[in-house]
């Protein structure tokens, strides 16, 4: 009788061949493109995660500027005369002209003696009101820093539906960019024993931090 002897490799090679080589490319080009789409975003996320996980230890140094004007008679009377969900564009150009400011988007609040309009963005915050009975408008702008606006892009305060979309696509590529290295982690773990031990220590670590350490 012969007896068949397996050669080193043998195995690995049988497990190599259950992928095709068609989608082990596919896993590599996929991994490397949503690692290039990734690495900028998940630089600043990183980033911004220490800040805000030490955001009471950064001290921040708020900027407020304020500005006063009056409305002219005509503009004021058209404003009394027909309020409605957003101020007139001759109003509307008018606030934007006097305090230097972009209001397209913006949801003015009515009441009875006050326009308002707030202006909250990544980084500061701000607000508009017209005092309806004297035309007397304010406007105040505060700026929280660099800091606080990298913080708010980390959270997607405030910042648009543009921001929102790329949020939305670079976690979309930060899945594919796990998911193929995790594809990528089984072809190679016969060659590196540790894949498997990091990989789980990877996930019960957190696991661990969050059911005995996390109040």
């Amino acid at each position: 009788m012969h007896q068949v002897v397996s050669r080193p490799g043998q195995s690995n090679g049988k497990r190599r061949a259950l992928v095709s080589p068609f989608w082990r490319r596919q896993f590599h080009t996929w991994h490397w493109m949503s690692s290039a789409i990734c690495l900028v975003g998940m630089i600043l996320f990183a980033v911004t995660g220490i800040t805000l996980n030490h955001a009471g230890s950064i001290e921040a140094d708020p900027r407020t500027r304020t500005s006063e004007a009056t409305l002219p008679p005509e503009l004021l009377s058209e404003l009394r005369a027909d309020p409605r969900d957003h101020p007139q564009d001759a109003v509307k150009e008018w606030l934007e002209g006097e305090f230097d400011i972009e209001l397209d988007g913006r949801l003015p609040e009515w009441t009875e003696a006050e326009l308002y309009v707030p202006l909250p963005r990544a980084g500061g915050d701000g607000w508009i009101a017209v005092d309806l009975e004297t035309g007397e408008a304010m406007f105040e702008d505060t700026d929280r820093g660099m800091i606080a606006t990298l913080n708010d892009l980390h959270k997607g305060r405030d910042t648009g539906l543009a921001w929102s979309w790329f949020i939305d696509i670079f976690a979309g590529a930060c899945v594919v960019f796990c998911v193929t290295g995790l594809l990528l982690l089984q072809l190679h773990a016969r060659k590196r024993p540790s894949t498997w031990p990091i990989v789980g220590a990877g996930f019960a670590i957190p696991l661990f931090l969050v059911i005995f350490l996390v109040h």
